[in-house]
């Protein structure tokens, strides 16, 4: 398949910006354009080849076309959002209405831009794109954080912890582990020293940012 892409991630120290776009001429125009601003960019031909790309867990965002051959851009906003690690997403096209662009808009793009776009518009939309990315990845990796703190616990805090985030009291949760009071006592000071929280309002925050008994913690 012709590309002018290369086959493997490079790591960079800078953010990278990945362009998206069958056309040849303006891909490269743009990426020439793009790299004055002090990116790294990495350049696709179409949709599927950039679904190919073994992408590096790195900062950047997508310059991305709509009307493309093969899948289009708003597929492939679709096929990002799945993803663990997304990168935001800037449409620019010549081909845009306000349909598309409200539908892109609603499904989370940073920026919809038309074709010829000025180069100051064009960078203020890719630093907000990366200021979002930034702010995505430190969410990322607090919730991996408090992840780890979840998966320590052993299977029988777990079953308290889900009690107690509905509310009972520790006789209660005896009763329905048909277990000691003191026994509850025990494995729930701790999971609050393993979770690092003090009280059960802590418990439920932290509980719904590291996105884990999510029916325990709306009750």
């Amino acid at each position: 398949m012709a590309s002018d892409s290369p086959l493997a991630p490079r790591p960079s120290p800078l953010p990278t910006i990945f362009i998206v776009d069958d056309d040849l001429s303006f891909r490269q125009a743009i990426e020439r354009l793009v790299r004055t601003g002090g990116y790294a960019v990495q350049t696709f031909a179409s949709a599927t080849e950039f679904l190919q790309f073994a992408r590096p867990d790195e900062p950047g965002c997508v310059l991305l076309d709509l009307d493309m051959p093969g899948l289009s851009g708003l597929e492939l906003q679709s096929a990002l959002a799945r993803e663990e690690n997304r990168l935001p997403i800037i449409f620019l096209t010549g081909k845009g209405n306000i349909s598309t662009t409200v539908q892109a808009m609603r499904a989370g793009a940073e920026d919809f831009l038309t074709k010829p776009t000025r180069k100051q518009v064009l960078f203020a939309a890719i630093e907000r794109a990366l200021a979002r990315d930034s702010q995505d990845r430190e969410q990322r990796v607090r919730r991996r954080e408090l992840q780890a703190r979840f998966d320590a616990l052993t299977p029988r805090e777990r079953e308290v912890l889900t009690h107690v985030l509905s509310g009972q009291l520790n006789k209660q949760i005896a009763a329905s582990l048909n277990t000691a009071e003191r026994t509850i006592k025990m494995h729930r000071a701790n999971l609050m020293t393993k979770l690092q929280v003090e009280s059960v309002a802590e418990l439920a925050q932290l509980a719904q940012t590291a996105g884990v008994l999510p029916a325990a913690s709306s009750q």
